[in-house]
């Protein structure tokens, strides 16, 4: 934004004249400079960014090819046609993490957030971890705009209990296991049992109900941005070294 007002970065401490332009941070009600802002944004990684370099593969493998088939009428395919679904879900994904990552910047100060990190050995990626003092949180970004995630549950008294996920009546419990499978890797990074791990699929645009709506299956909370935060400050028992984890995430998970 443009500054009504002279100030100071509240990270390295310069001047910001009235009129000169400033990342404003709602939480701390403080500004920081746009070279500290890019500087942090390089560390953390960018939000969305191996999505969208995927979308824009896909489209332009698309493009050539239909370009090759069709000399004569490439263009004019390419005008009345939409990508297919399978390449449109890269940018629809990479947007979710853009606007969760947005939501995220209203975490206190103490929070740290690590965004699109790789997973080494594997072709996955995680959307977001934060490390708070009083834990750390591992966040998959969904946005299945205007569709209800809900909790379907079978047995439970002569059967045993089953719990899956459905979006808009859709099995969708493979996404839980997703998330359960990057909270044990980060486990693993962290290597502190005392250090605990929250796993959660925050769903962008989600048609929720007015009240109630966000349930935990399997460990992995399955909420909203504005809940995720809320239950991400929650103060718990145990504080920790929030820079050390930080820096051991950051190591072990490379930007994406």
């Amino acid at each position: 934004m443009r500054l009504r007002y002279a100030g100071t970065c509240r990270r390295c401490g310069a001047t910001l004249s009235s009129g000169s332009e400033a990342i404003y941070e709602r939480a701390t009600k403080t500004v920081r400079c746009e070279q500290c802002s890019s500087l942090t944004e390089a560390h953390s990684g960018t939000a969305g960014a191996s999505a969208r370099r995927e979308h824009e593969r896909r489209r332009d493998r698309r493009e050539e090819r239909i370009r090759t088939e069709h000399p004569k009428l490439g263009g004019l395919i390419l005008a009345l046609t939409d990508d297919p679904q399978s390449t449109r879900a890269w940018q629809q994904g990479a947007v979710g993490e853009e606007l969760l990552a947005h939501r995220l910047g209203d975490l206190p100060e103490a929070f740290r957030v690590l965004h699109d990190r790789r997973i080494p050995g594997t072709r996955a990626n995680i959307d977001h971890i934060a490390i708070g003092s009083h834990g750390v949180w591992v966040i998959d970004a969904k946005r299945y705009k205007g569709k209800r995630p809900t909790l379907h549950v079978t047995g439970g008294i002569l059967r045993p209990r089953v719990e899956s996920l459905r979006v808009d009546g859709r099995d969708r419990t493979k996404l839980v296991d997703g998330v359960r499978s990057q909270v044990a890797r980060v486990k693993t990074a962290i290597a502190d049992d005392a250090v605990p791990v929250h796993g959660a699929l925050c769903f962008i645009d989600a048609d929720w109900p007015l009240i109630g709506g966000s349930f935990t299956i399997d460990d992995v909370l399955v909420t909203w941005p504005r809940n995720l935060i809320k239950r991400m400050t929650e103060d718990s028992t145990t504080p920790i070294d929030t820079d050390t984890i930080h820096a051991r995430l950051a190591r072990a998970f490379p930007t994406a």
